[in-house]
């Protein structure tokens, strides 16, 4: 068959399995019940019915992983172009730190053991594969992919499927685990009582839309604008890798790793790009000019959701069973310790950053450090289901201010590889102590400000 149907067959296939799993998951009682996105039902449908295991899909691995790599891209560039209004608050920042630690003690755990493994029992491991635990659990399968993918250019054999992999699991973490925890934690009697104040109202966070913006009769589709408009700027992204791939690349085995590993983080400088648009646009309006077209928050959010609701599918359809053979031990000893870790870790720090909705913050908090944003909310909405609390607002706030604490972090994912490729453990050393050393700075920040917040709040009382 022609190859200009490759890609087209994959993404009909794709459709096919999410209106499957979308009818069984509305039909099935268990499924109704449980808190699983039906993508990621459709993705394990995909996985069972793929070459590898009952043979009925003959799906083409690296048409799904393109799929994976570009459809994040995407969803990230229309998440970023959408306006919001949010309440300055100290937990903006606070949720923003508190993500930020739990990717270190998950990267901690992660290379941490498989530095340990590559020491002893599997010496030809690279101990950079544990870093694909933050990388899938707390940024999900379509980061991990990517990063994976670019490692596996740069000589590290498997690497984007073992991001798949990882991800795959810390969904399962999220929902089958999280459902677990939220029981123990929900009749918990340290949680008792201090649930839920209905007389106290959180601020809800805002989206900006203008009276006219939803119509869709003009000149030009709205939708048509909005995909114009990512694609506009997803062509500044790729210029910007291309250029820095050719400046970088001369300047020997640093600079062509470090413009490799920047072809992975194409969504994040996506997203950098929309918000500068995002603000200059503002400023614009604010300045009185009016245009003719602008972004439609609600067209933005459709536009995103379905994006990444193929990403997952995709991502988890193609786990390649076969290439985990040789590491399916190390990953399921990986994601063991790295979720208990995650779990005993949000205990500890959940109390002390929330007091008012600990309950619903450590479990949203857990949902999306193991999963997405949305098998957060669908763990907190068990708890509160009016939303009540503060928890989607330190949700949605905290990860846009995690990409800013985030940075250091990946500047460090960069330093094992280029060990790797100049056969130069040292940089193992180094990056460990690199994240351990970050860790603690945060962590000390955070204690900091939420020992600040409690001295104020008795003065306050007391005046």
């Amino acid at each position: 068959m022609n190859h200009s149907w490759t890609l087209v067959l994959d993404f009909v296939l794709i459709s096919f399995l999410i209106v499957i799993a979308a009818v069984l998951k509305a039909r099935i009682p268990l499924l109704r019940k449980m808190i699983v996105p039906t993508a990621m039902i459709a993705g394990f449908i995909g996985l069972i019915a793929s070459p590898e295991l009952l043979g009925w899909i003959q799906f083409d691995k690296d048409t799904l992983g393109s799929i994976v790599y570009h459809f994040m891209a995407i969803g990230f560039i229309a998440l970023s172009l959408k306006e919001r209004s949010v309440k300055n608050s100290p937990s903006v920042l606070n949720s923003g730190m508190m993500i930020v630690s739990t990717y270190l003690i998950q990267g901690i755990v992660g290379f941490g053991l498989f530095m340990l493994l590559a020491a002893t029992l599997y010496p030809e491991f690279f101990p950079g594969v544990g870093l694909l635990l933050p990388l899938g659990f707390g940024q999900g399968p379509g980061q991990a992919y990517s990063i994976g993918t670019q490692w596996e250019q740069l000589g590290i054999a498997g690497g984007g499927n073992l991001g798949l992999t990882i991800a795959g699991i810390g969904f399962i973490w999220a929902t089958v685990i999280g459902i677990i925890l939220m029981n123990i934690l929900a009749r918990s009697n340290k949680f008792q009582g201090t649930e839920l104040d209905v007389s106290r109202a959180h601020e809800p966070m805002t989206e900006q839309s203008q009276p006219d913006e939803i119509p869709l009769s003009d000149a030009i589709d709205k939708l048509t604008y909005q995909v114009a408009l990512i694609g506009f700027i997803y062509l500044v992204t790729y210029l910007t890798i291309y250029g820095l791939e050719m400046i970088l690349t001369p300047l020997g085995t640093f600079g062509a790793t470090f413009a490799q590993l920047l072809i992975g983080f194409h969504f994040l400088i996506g997203s950098m790009y929309a918000m500068l648009f995002r603000v200059i646009l503002n400023k614009l309006q604010n300045a009185g000019l009016t245009l003719e077209h602008s972004p439609n928050n609600f067209l933005l959010q459709r536009i995103s959701g379905f994006s990444f609701d193929y990403m997952i599918t995709a991502s988890i359809a193609a786990i390649s069973i076969y290439a985990l053979q040789e590491y399916l031990v190390p990953v399921l000893l990986l994601t063991t310790i790295g979720g208990l870790v995650t779990i005993f870790f949000l205990l500890w720090i959940s109390p002390r950053l929330f007091p008012e909705d600990t309950l619903c913050n450590l479990l949203g908090f857990f949902g999306m450090q193991t999963g997405t944003i949305s098998t957060g909310m669908a763990l907190v909405k068990a708890v509160d289901p009016s939303f009540q609390s503060n928890t989607a607002e330190n949700l949605v706030t905290g990860s846009a201010a995690a990409m800013m604490f985030g940075f250091p972090l990946l500047l460090l994912l960069n330093v094992p590889v280029v060990g790797y490729v100049q056969n130069d453990p040292i940089m193992y050393v180094y990056t460990f102590f690199g994240l351990l050393i970050y860790f603690l700075v945060l962590i000390s920040v955070l204690l900091y400000r939420t020992r600040l917040r409690g001295n104020e709040r008795p003065a306050a009382d007391n005046s």
